[in-house]
Protein backbone atom coordinates (compact mmCIF):
# COMPACT_ATOMS: atom_id res chain seq x y z
CA UNK A 1 0.00 0.00 0.00
CA UNK A 2 1.07 3.23 -0.41
CA UNK A 3 1.54 5.59 2.14
CA UNK A 4 0.92 8.96 0.45
CA UNK A 5 -3.01 8.95 0.28
CA UNK A 6 -5.81 10.24 -2.42
CA UNK A 7 -7.46 13.54 -1.36
CA UNK A 8 -10.72 13.92 -1.95
CA UNK A 9 -12.36 17.35 -1.09
CA UNK A 10 -15.85 17.39 -0.08
CA UNK A 11 -18.32 19.91 0.61
CA UNK A 12 -21.59 18.30 0.26
CA UNK A 13 -21.96 19.11 -3.43
CA UNK A 14 -23.10 16.66 -5.75
CA UNK A 15 -19.91 18.02 -7.92
CA UNK A 16 -17.85 17.38 -4.66
CA UNK A 17 -19.97 13.70 -4.28
CA UNK A 18 -18.62 13.05 -7.84
CA UNK A 19 -15.50 13.20 -7.47
CA UNK A 20 -15.18 11.76 -4.27
CA UNK A 21 -16.53 9.14 -6.44
CA UNK A 22 -13.33 9.09 -8.59
CA UNK A 23 -10.82 9.33 -5.98
CA UNK A 24 -12.77 6.47 -3.84
CA UNK A 25 -11.67 3.99 -8.02
CA UNK A 26 -8.26 6.22 -8.15
CA UNK A 27 -7.31 5.29 -4.44
CA UNK A 28 -8.42 1.83 -5.06
CA UNK A 29 -6.63 1.23 -8.38
CA UNK A 30 -3.15 2.88 -6.19
CA UNK A 31 -3.73 0.88 -3.41
CA UNK A 32 -3.21 4.10 -1.15
CA UNK A 33 -5.94 5.19 1.48
CA UNK A 34 -8.43 7.43 0.82
CA UNK A 35 -8.78 10.78 2.82
CA UNK A 36 -11.85 12.79 2.40
CA UNK A 37 -11.40 16.40 3.51
CA UNK A 38 -13.46 19.37 3.97
CA UNK A 39 -12.32 22.29 4.37
CA UNK A 40 -15.46 24.67 6.54
CA UNK A 41 -15.44 28.36 5.02
CA UNK A 42 -14.60 31.30 7.38
CA UNK A 43 -16.37 33.95 7.02
CA UNK A 44 -16.42 36.25 3.96
CA UNK A 45 -13.92 38.95 5.63
CA UNK A 46 -11.40 36.25 6.31
CA UNK A 47 -7.59 37.25 5.18
CA UNK A 48 -6.37 34.03 3.32
CA UNK A 49 -2.68 35.00 3.22
CA UNK A 50 -2.70 35.39 7.00
CA UNK A 51 -5.66 32.90 8.19
CA UNK A 52 -4.70 29.65 6.65
CA UNK A 53 -6.82 26.87 8.58
CA UNK A 54 -7.37 25.70 12.14
CA UNK A 55 -6.16 22.07 13.01
CA UNK A 56 -8.07 19.12 12.17
CA UNK A 57 -11.37 19.53 14.11
CA UNK A 58 -12.66 16.52 15.80
CA UNK A 59 -16.06 16.73 16.70
CA UNK A 60 -18.83 16.10 14.31
CA UNK A 61 -18.90 17.74 10.75
CA UNK A 62 -22.47 17.49 8.45
CA UNK A 63 -20.59 16.99 5.23
CA UNK A 64 -18.17 14.23 6.39
CA UNK A 65 -21.70 12.69 8.65
CA UNK A 66 -22.93 13.03 5.29
CA UNK A 67 -19.87 10.84 3.18
CA UNK A 68 -20.09 8.27 6.02
CA UNK A 69 -23.35 7.46 5.37
CA UNK A 70 -22.81 7.45 1.50
CA UNK A 71 -20.07 5.06 2.46
CA UNK A 72 -21.13 3.29 4.90
CA UNK A 73 -22.42 -0.09 3.49
CA UNK A 74 -19.78 -0.74 1.05
CA UNK A 75 -17.34 -3.54 1.01
CA UNK A 76 -14.91 -2.97 -1.28
CA UNK A 77 -13.29 0.60 0.49
CA UNK A 78 -9.59 1.18 0.93
CA UNK A 79 -8.49 2.61 3.94
CA UNK A 80 -10.59 5.92 4.61
CA UNK A 81 -9.85 8.77 7.26
CA UNK A 82 -12.23 11.61 7.48
CA UNK A 83 -10.60 14.94 8.25
CA UNK A 84 -12.80 18.29 9.08
CA UNK A 85 -10.16 21.94 9.20
CA UNK A 86 -11.42 25.38 8.89
CA UNK A 87 -10.39 27.93 6.98
CA UNK A 88 -10.05 29.90 3.05
CA UNK A 89 -10.52 27.12 0.95
CA UNK A 90 -8.89 28.93 -1.66
CA UNK A 91 -5.85 28.85 0.14
CA UNK A 92 -6.33 25.45 2.27
CA UNK A 93 -7.19 23.40 -0.86
CA UNK A 94 -3.66 23.66 -2.47
CA UNK A 95 -2.27 22.90 0.92
CA UNK A 96 -3.81 19.71 0.86
CA UNK A 97 -1.68 18.14 -1.32
CA UNK A 98 1.93 18.71 0.32
CA UNK A 99 1.69 14.97 1.45
CA UNK A 100 -0.70 13.59 -1.04
CA UNK A 101 -0.18 11.82 -4.26
CA UNK A 102 -3.74 13.25 -5.53
CA UNK A 103 -6.56 15.80 -5.27
CA UNK A 104 -9.41 15.45 -6.31
CA UNK A 105 -12.21 17.87 -6.68
CA UNK A 106 -15.63 18.56 -8.20
CA UNK A 107 -15.32 21.57 -10.93
CA UNK A 108 -17.79 23.21 -8.96
CA UNK A 109 -18.80 24.04 -5.02
CA UNK A 110 -21.82 25.27 -3.32
CA UNK A 111 -20.83 28.85 -3.82
CA UNK A 112 -20.61 31.20 -6.72
CA UNK A 113 -23.26 31.41 -9.45
CA UNK A 114 -24.65 28.69 -11.03
CA UNK A 115 -23.77 29.52 -14.50
CA UNK A 116 -19.72 29.19 -13.64
CA UNK A 117 -18.00 26.34 -15.56
CA UNK A 118 -14.91 26.11 -13.14
CA UNK A 119 -14.98 27.64 -9.37
CA UNK A 120 -12.28 29.53 -8.03
CA UNK A 121 -11.08 26.70 -5.52
CA UNK A 122 -10.97 24.50 -8.04
CA UNK A 123 -9.08 26.61 -10.08
CA UNK A 124 -6.68 27.74 -7.09
CA UNK A 125 -6.10 23.95 -6.39
CA UNK A 126 -5.55 23.16 -10.19
CA UNK A 127 -2.81 26.52 -10.00
CA UNK A 128 -1.12 25.67 -7.10
CA UNK A 129 -1.24 22.32 -5.48
CA UNK A 130 2.13 20.35 -5.01
CA UNK A 131 0.68 17.49 -6.40
CA UNK A 132 -1.19 16.39 -9.33
CA UNK A 133 -5.16 17.45 -9.38
CA UNK A 134 -7.94 15.62 -11.15
CA UNK A 135 -10.98 17.99 -11.89
CA UNK A 136 -14.32 16.26 -12.83
CA UNK A 137 -16.67 18.05 -14.41
CA UNK A 138 -20.14 18.02 -13.86
CA UNK A 139 -22.06 15.69 -16.85
CA UNK A 140 -23.85 16.51 -19.75
CA UNK A 141 -21.14 19.18 -21.01
CA UNK A 142 -21.69 19.12 -24.42
CA UNK A 143 -18.50 18.76 -26.83
CA UNK A 144 -18.54 18.50 -30.99
CA UNK A 145 -16.45 16.06 -31.84
CA UNK A 146 -16.76 12.69 -34.12
CA UNK A 147 -17.21 9.44 -31.72
CA UNK A 148 -13.98 7.59 -30.85
CA UNK A 149 -12.86 5.67 -33.78
CA UNK A 150 -11.87 2.69 -30.86
CA UNK A 151 -14.06 1.77 -28.26
CA UNK A 152 -13.06 0.70 -25.11
CA UNK A 153 -11.24 2.78 -22.29
CA UNK A 154 -8.53 5.50 -23.12
CA UNK A 155 -6.44 8.57 -22.26
CA UNK A 156 -5.47 11.75 -23.89
CA UNK A 157 -2.69 13.96 -23.21
CA UNK A 158 -1.01 16.46 -24.40
CA UNK A 159 2.79 17.33 -25.20
CA UNK A 160 4.40 20.60 -26.86
CA UNK A 161 7.14 18.78 -28.14
CA UNK A 162 9.37 22.29 -27.64
CA UNK A 163 9.06 22.12 -24.40
CA UNK A 164 8.22 18.95 -22.76
CA UNK A 165 7.71 18.22 -19.42
CA UNK A 166 8.03 14.15 -18.29
CA UNK A 167 5.91 14.77 -15.62
CA UNK A 168 3.33 14.99 -17.32
CA UNK A 169 3.49 11.93 -19.89
CA UNK A 170 5.01 9.59 -17.03
CA UNK A 171 1.51 10.56 -14.93
CA UNK A 172 -0.39 9.80 -18.20
CA UNK A 173 1.13 6.39 -18.80
CA UNK A 174 1.10 5.11 -15.65
CA UNK A 175 -2.69 6.17 -15.71
CA UNK A 176 -3.55 4.75 -18.66
CA UNK A 177 -1.47 1.48 -17.49
CA UNK A 178 -3.58 1.67 -13.98
CA UNK A 179 -6.46 1.89 -16.10
CA UNK A 180 -5.78 -0.45 -18.61
CA UNK A 181 -6.50 1.91 -21.10
CA UNK A 182 -4.74 3.11 -24.39
CA UNK A 183 -2.88 6.71 -24.29
CA UNK A 184 -3.88 8.82 -27.02
CA UNK A 185 -0.83 11.64 -27.07
CA UNK A 186 -1.82 14.91 -29.29
CA UNK A 187 1.30 16.59 -30.45
CA UNK A 188 -0.12 20.47 -31.91
CA UNK A 189 1.50 22.52 -34.15
CA UNK A 190 0.71 25.93 -35.35
CA UNK A 191 -1.29 26.00 -38.15
CA UNK A 192 -1.67 27.52 -41.33
CA UNK A 193 1.57 29.92 -40.60
CA UNK A 194 1.49 33.79 -41.46
CA UNK A 195 4.01 36.23 -41.99
CA UNK A 196 3.65 39.78 -42.75
CA UNK A 197 4.54 41.23 -45.99
CA UNK A 198 3.61 44.51 -45.88
CA UNK A 199 0.95 46.87 -43.82
CA UNK A 200 -2.28 44.82 -43.94
CA UNK A 201 -1.21 42.25 -46.41
CA UNK A 202 -0.37 38.71 -44.64
CA UNK A 203 0.89 35.65 -47.20
CA UNK A 204 1.71 32.16 -46.79
CA UNK A 205 5.26 31.16 -46.06
CA UNK A 206 7.08 28.95 -48.02
CA UNK A 207 6.78 26.25 -45.44
CA UNK A 208 5.66 22.40 -45.98
CA UNK A 209 2.44 21.78 -43.87
CA UNK A 210 3.55 17.90 -44.60
CA UNK A 211 7.07 18.32 -43.22
CA UNK A 212 6.09 20.24 -40.45
CA UNK A 213 3.37 17.75 -39.10
CA UNK A 214 6.28 14.98 -39.71
CA UNK A 215 8.72 16.65 -37.95
CA UNK A 216 6.54 17.09 -35.21
CA UNK A 217 5.21 13.36 -35.19
CA UNK A 218 9.05 12.07 -35.07
CA UNK A 219 9.88 14.48 -32.02
CA UNK A 220 6.66 13.30 -30.30
CA UNK A 221 7.91 9.50 -30.73
CA UNK A 222 10.81 10.37 -29.32
CA UNK A 223 9.58 11.69 -26.39
CA UNK A 224 7.10 8.20 -25.80
CA UNK A 225 9.87 5.76 -26.42
CA UNK A 226 11.61 5.39 -23.13
CA UNK A 227 7.85 5.43 -21.19
CA UNK A 228 6.75 2.64 -23.84
CA UNK A 229 9.75 0.96 -22.66
CA UNK A 230 8.95 1.61 -19.14
CA UNK A 231 5.21 0.58 -19.65
CA UNK A 232 4.90 -1.89 -21.91
CA UNK A 233 1.23 -2.62 -21.81
CA UNK A 234 0.59 0.63 -22.47
CA UNK A 235 -0.77 1.21 -26.19
CA UNK A 236 0.83 5.18 -26.89
CA UNK A 237 -0.23 6.00 -29.72
CA UNK A 238 1.04 10.12 -31.33
CA UNK A 239 -0.47 12.07 -33.26
CA UNK A 240 0.31 15.38 -34.84
CA UNK A 241 -3.00 17.69 -35.59
CA UNK A 242 -2.34 21.61 -36.96
CA UNK A 243 -4.05 24.57 -34.89
CA UNK A 244 -5.78 24.48 -31.62
CA UNK A 245 -4.27 22.63 -28.82
CA UNK A 246 -7.20 22.82 -26.78
CA UNK A 247 -9.35 22.58 -29.11
CA UNK A 248 -8.11 19.12 -29.77
CA UNK A 249 -8.35 17.96 -26.43
CA UNK A 250 -11.70 19.27 -25.79
CA UNK A 251 -12.62 17.64 -28.55
CA UNK A 252 -11.08 13.86 -27.63
CA UNK A 253 -12.17 14.34 -24.13
CA UNK A 254 -16.03 13.01 -25.44
CA UNK A 255 -15.71 9.17 -24.17
CA UNK A 256 -12.23 9.59 -22.36
CA UNK A 257 -11.53 8.44 -19.08
CA UNK A 258 -8.89 11.14 -18.30
CA UNK A 259 -7.36 14.25 -20.35
CA UNK A 260 -3.59 14.79 -18.59
CA UNK A 261 -2.42 18.50 -19.08
CA UNK A 262 0.56 20.86 -17.68
CA UNK A 263 0.70 23.70 -15.45
CA UNK A 264 2.63 26.83 -16.88
CA UNK A 265 6.14 26.48 -15.64
CA UNK A 266 7.48 29.16 -13.68
CA UNK A 267 9.79 31.70 -15.79
CA UNK A 268 11.81 34.55 -14.34
CA UNK A 269 10.39 37.45 -14.99
CA UNK A 270 6.90 35.68 -14.30
CA UNK A 271 7.42 33.32 -11.00
CA UNK A 272 4.20 32.92 -9.88
CA UNK A 273 2.19 29.85 -10.00
CA UNK A 274 -0.50 30.17 -13.69
CA UNK A 275 -2.33 27.84 -15.63
CA UNK A 276 -1.79 28.17 -19.37
CA UNK A 277 -3.89 29.27 -21.80
CA UNK A 278 -4.44 25.91 -23.03
CA UNK A 279 -4.85 23.87 -19.38
CA UNK A 280 -7.62 26.84 -18.54
CA UNK A 281 -9.33 25.99 -22.07
CA UNK A 282 -9.54 22.11 -21.15
CA UNK A 283 -10.75 22.42 -17.41
CA UNK A 284 -13.58 24.71 -18.55
CA UNK A 285 -14.86 22.60 -21.43
CA UNK A 286 -13.48 18.80 -21.64
CA UNK A 287 -16.55 16.32 -21.04
CA UNK A 288 -13.92 14.38 -19.25
CA UNK A 289 -11.94 14.45 -15.57
CA UNK A 290 -9.36 16.29 -16.14
CA UNK A 291 -5.46 15.83 -14.40
CA UNK A 292 -3.65 19.11 -14.13
CA UNK A 293 0.27 18.10 -13.93
CA UNK A 294 2.56 20.58 -11.68
CA UNK A 295 5.67 21.54 -14.02
CA UNK A 296 9.18 19.88 -13.31
CA UNK A 297 11.71 21.85 -11.24
CA UNK A 298 13.38 24.09 -14.04
CA UNK A 299 16.83 22.95 -13.98
CA UNK A 300 19.79 25.33 -13.35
Amino acid sequence: MSAAPVIAAVDGSEDSLRALDWALQAARRRVAPLRVMHVRQYAAWGEADIIVADPPDESGDPVLDEVRARLAERTDLPTVEYVAVEGVPGAVLPELGADAQLLVLGSRGRGGFASLLLGSNSLAAARDASCPVVVVPRPGREVHAEPPERPGPRVVVGLHVDSPDDGVLGFAFAEAALLGARLQVIAAYPWPVQTWSAPGQLVPPPIDQIAVESETRVLAEGFLDPLRAQFPDVEAEAEALPGDAAGHLVALSAGADLVVVGRHRRRLLVPARMLGSVTQAVLLHAASPVAVIPAAPAEE
